[in-house]
């Protein structure tokens, strides 16, 4: 009914509606018998039309994505209408076999692609573009099709067919990032709609994407990333690309990417179109318009006027906004209270190496908010699975992830490994100078100092904004200062293991993007459900100091408990660098196999690391701006010059670095 009232009423002008789209047929799928009574309903056509309906529905169920898989009658049509259905529904059982049928019937086996297979592709994207389909089906569909150009490529050589299709474009995640499941989803969506994607991986140095670039011919080149050194490597792939003479456009998209850094940083290294893509839903509408030589012109001159808009606002707020001196921050620092508060003393100091882990332990601490959104199904777990829109989409994705998760624990894939340590510390400034737990004869004298000094320090930042008379907070106020009491700090690093990556490399092997995409999404979800497993374990047993806290999974995911864990990277500590002196610290590398790439990003990639602090009033915050006095005293802190500095802080400096660095 609702299928064939939205037929009618879109013809008649409506503009817009709200269906549970995983439920809706085609109009032209609807059979005859059904139709009819149906129509009788909505124009009162028949007196007894009501009557006749309410029969019918006695009769039948509805319609769902499991039904139309149990319903064989579409095996009955023609091989076309087959290979059709087959990628709307994501069906592959028999996609090799009808490949064939239509292969031959038809003349040659690329009239197959460029007939029924893209007939089909083409409805997806339709449905994708216009909401009435959603990822996780997009994704099966595209694996139906790449089963079934596997099975024609032989053919195709043979014919000395280009498949290059609407367009040809370059996707790589940049050198020193590891992180590639968002990019495999735009990859899968611009295949879906028929093009042709030239896919390097992860960690690709700029020479190498431009040569590819050469090499293939490609129309368009996208870049990836998630961690934030990633944007300085974006920057520098346009800047070649500028010396080098491209103008293919230039598609920028990841986690920490944004219209604003894109705006600011990049495209005034190139002269080409470059431009910031949000999700995988917007890749198709901007790479259609950018190979679209007729819209280009008007969609680049609208884009650069936003981004120049975007520039002149970020320079008149950097003009506008006041950063404090380091000092007047420092001296608005928060207040430990370390005169009546004493620091609880860890039950179990030193290195523990944690392998004893099931993936049942760590099933109720999974989050899967996280992981429905890497499918871009948008919404609280579990509340998203009544959702009348998505819910049905998001119970079919939970099913299949949990029957993937339980073949993953059972094949071993999934290795979940932790290492942490505790350890005697104290803040010196906006330092945290961290002791041996075993050199030292007392720890009180790690407090004071002590002739064999620290074995680490951790450098942190400082807000510098004004803050109406709060804090300016750096995370070393949370530890115990030099001369005040005795304090400890943590770390951790954890990991889902290694043989992720294969099994996700042997489904892409299977032309089974979906279920390689669901591996990688599932290992994130393990590794950060160890990480809040081992800081549970941490809190109980290794420190101790919140042995009687009950807490369920949705109190774990509001972070209700004390205590916290920020990551290096991340808003509290955004030097990713910083993870090298807790990799050292903890010896990651030798006693849970996770190793840093150049630009610091964990492999593998289902990977947590970060700090522990215990203070009752310690909290997540963000560093924010930067003043230049902060940043060439960091410098100085690390060692470093001002220009390594500012290129490692570049996304929080509140000022305009100078002119070459």
């Amino acid at each position: 009914m609702h299928a064939a009232f939205l037929y009618h009423a879109i013809e008649a002008g409506l503009d817009m509606g709200i269906v549970n789209a995983g439920a809706l047929p085609v109009y032209d799928d609807i059979p005859a018998d059904l139709l009819t009574p149906v129509e009788d309903v909505l124009f009162a056509r028949e007196a007894e039309a009501t009557e006749t309906l309410t029969r019918i529905a006695s009769e039948r169920t509805g319609t769902t994505q499991r039904r139309v898989e149990e319903d064989l009658s579409w095996r009955e049509e023609s091989v076309q209408a087959r290979l059709v259905h087959a990628l709307v529904n994501g069906i592959d059982a028999w996609i090799e076999e009808d490949a064939e049928a239509a292969r031959l019937e038809l003349p040659w086996a690329l009239d197959v692609i460029e007939g029924p297979l893209m007939d089909g592709m083409n409805l997806v994207g339709d449905r994708f573009g216009s909401g009435r389909m959603f990822l996780p089906q997009v994704v099966k569909s595209a694996r139906v099709m790449k089963k079934a150009v596997a099975h024609l490529v032989p053919y195709l050589e043979a014919e000395k067919a280009d498949l290059s299709g609407k367009g040809k474009i370059l996707l790589a995640t940049v050198k020193g990032d590891v992180h590639d499941i968002g990019k495999n989803i735009v990859g899968v969506v611009l295949q879906c709609n028929g093009y042709e994607i030239v896919d390097l991986g992860v960690m690709v140095p700029a020479e190498q994407i431009l040569e590819a670039a050469r090499a293939h011919d490609v129309d368009v080149v996208g870049l990836s990333g998630l961690i934030t050194p990633s944007l300085d490597q974006m920057v520098h792939v346009a800047a070649e690309m500028q010396r080098l003479g491209f103008t293919t456009p230039l598609l920028i998209g990841g986690a920490t990417t944004s219209r604003t850094h894109t705006a600011v940083k990049i495209e005034p290294q190139y002269e080409g179109p470059a431009v910031h893509v949000l999700d995988a839903s917007r890749a198709v509408g901007v790479v259609s318009t950018l190979l679209d030589h007729d819209r280009r012109p008007a969609f680049m001159e609208e884009t650069r006027r936003e981004y120049a808009e975007l520039r002149e606002r970020r320079a008149g707020r950097a003009k506008r906004s006041v950063l404090l001196t380091i000092e007047e921050a420092r001296e608005r620092r928060f207040d430990g209270g370390w005169t009546e508060y004493t620091p609880p003393t860890p039950a179990a100091l030193g290195i523990h190496i944690v392998d004893n882990i099931s993936v049942g332990d760590l099933r109720p601490y999974i989050d899967w908010t996280p992981f429905l959104k890497a499918w871009e199904i948008h919404g609280a777990y579990p509340t998203i699975l009544e959702d009348k829109i998505v819910g049905e989409t998001a119970r079919m994705l939970i099913d299949e992830a949990m029957t993937l998760l339980e073949q993953m624990a059972k094949d071993e894939i999934l290795q979940p490994r932790a290492v942490i340590g505790l350890f005697p510390a104290h803040s010196d400034g906006d330092d945290i100078q961290v002791f041996s737990p075993t050199k030292l004869g007392s720890h009180r004298n790690a407090m004071f100092g002590s002739e064999h000094g620290p074995i680490a320090t951790l450098r942190t930042l400082r807000q510098q904004f004004g803050k109406d008379g709060r804090a300016n907070l750096a995370l070393s106020d949370f530890v115990a200062p030099l001369g005040s009491q005795q304090d400890w700090v943590g770390g951790f690093a954890v990991t889902s293991g290694e043989r992720v990556d294969q099994l996700a490399a042997q489904f892409e092997a299977e032309h089974d993007d979906y279920h390689a995409i669901m591996a990688k999404a599932l290992a994130d979800r393990i590794a950060e459900a160890l990480a809040e497993y081992i800081h549970e374990q941490v809190r109980h047993v290794f420190w101790g100091y919140a042995a009687d806290e009950t807490l369920d999974n949705e109190a774990l995911i509001a972070e209700a408990y004390r205590g916290i864990r920020p990551a290096p990277g991340y808003p509290a500590c955004p030097d990713h660098s910083e993870k090298r002196v807790l990799f050292d610290l903890l010896g990651v590398e030798e006693s849970i196999g996770v190793n840093l790439t150049e630009t610091y990003a964990m492999l593998p990639s289902a990977s947590v690391s970060g700090w522990y602090f215990s203070h009752p009033e310690a909290r997540y915050f963000g560093v924010g701006r930067l003043g230049r006095d902060q940043v060439e005293d960091y410098a100085r802190r690390k060692g470093w010059s001002v220009e390594d500095a500012e290129r490692w802080l570049a996304p929080n400096l509140g000022y305009t670095p100078t002119e070459g660095t």
